[in-house]
């Protein structure tokens, strides 16, 4: 944990401690390393899917599935995570991000299995990842990727979480928010890096965060904006300034219906 943490992210990580013990207490975590083995579960890739968009002239939209976030409440009350993967998968999206935090997003793990299951998608479990439990449980539920928020973690815990997700099989998506977020996710060299564009401390979005980020941003890694993608002219700016990947979620979850959302949002 960085001693600058946000208050908000403080009391989530507080939660995510008491969360992943009582979790481990239940199930150990050799007991989740024997469940991947005997599922003998491929991981999907990811970056590869991410990649094969870009490079087919497209937009790599990761989209995202969840009930509800800590500012807003509930997004979506009618909520049916495998229909709502594959009217994303049938619109055209690269790959899924699903919530699985409980206590403040209404996540849950069965949500990623649900979203998977109904879609050949990539699919990357979306919550505070913290420690080598809850990585070793990404990949026990069928997550291909997953999300460190460098906010929430030092640099030897991050770089540790990405080791072992790796060796798992799983892609890194490891989020930013400002210039010393970037030059300490940089120091692990993967291939994709998120920039949330939502100030953690004012809840306020702007997407200048991710265009005064990029000169920073070395060859060979893919930008994934995040936040504040709301209408075809945010896509096109993004686009021009060489960002082909996507992060979006809630323009998707109130819409009636998601897919539909996302195309006319990435393919109008």
């Amino acid at each position: 944990m960085q001693p600058d943490t946000p208050d908000i992210l403080l009391k989530i990580l507080r939660r995510k401690r008491e969360e992943i013990d009582q979790r481990r207490r239940e199930r150990g975590q050799r007991e989740l390393l024997r469940r991947i083995e005997q599922a003998g579960d491929t991981p999907r890739g990811f970056v590869q899917a991410i990649e094969a968009h870009i490079a087919g002239g497209r937009p790599a939209v990761i989209a995202e599935i969840k009930k509800a976030s800590p500012s807003k409440g509930v997004l979506r009350a009618d909520f049916q995570p495998a229909a709502i993967a594959r009217s994303y998968a049938a619109a055209g999206a690269a790959c899924l991000s699903v919530l699985t935090d409980v206590d403040f997003f209404q996540g849950a793990d069965a949500y990623l299995q649900q979203a998977r299951a109904a879609c050949s998608l990539p699919v990357l479990r979306k919550d505070f990842i913290i420690d080598d439990y809850q990585v070793c449980e990404a990949r026990a539920l069928g997550a291909d990727c997953i999300l460190l928020i460098a906010a929430a973690l030092d640099d030897a815990a991050m770089s540790g979480l990405a080791s072992l997700a790796r060796q798992l099989g799983m892609d890194v998506l490891v989020e930013v928010h400002d210039a010393g977020e970037l030059e300490r996710a940089l120091k692990l060299d993967l291939p994709l890096i998120g920039i949330n564009n939502r100030n953690l401390r004012t809840f306020e979005v702007s997407l200048q965060t991710t265009l005064d980020l990029l000169e920073a941003i070395p060859p060979g890694c893919t930008v994934v904006t995040e936040s504040g993608i709301v209408q075809p002219e945010d896509v096109v700016l993004m686009r021009e300034h060489g960002v082909h990947a996507f992060l979006v979620g809630e323009a998707f979850m109130r819409a009636p219906d998601p897919g539909r959302r996302l195309a006319a949002l990435f393919f109008p």
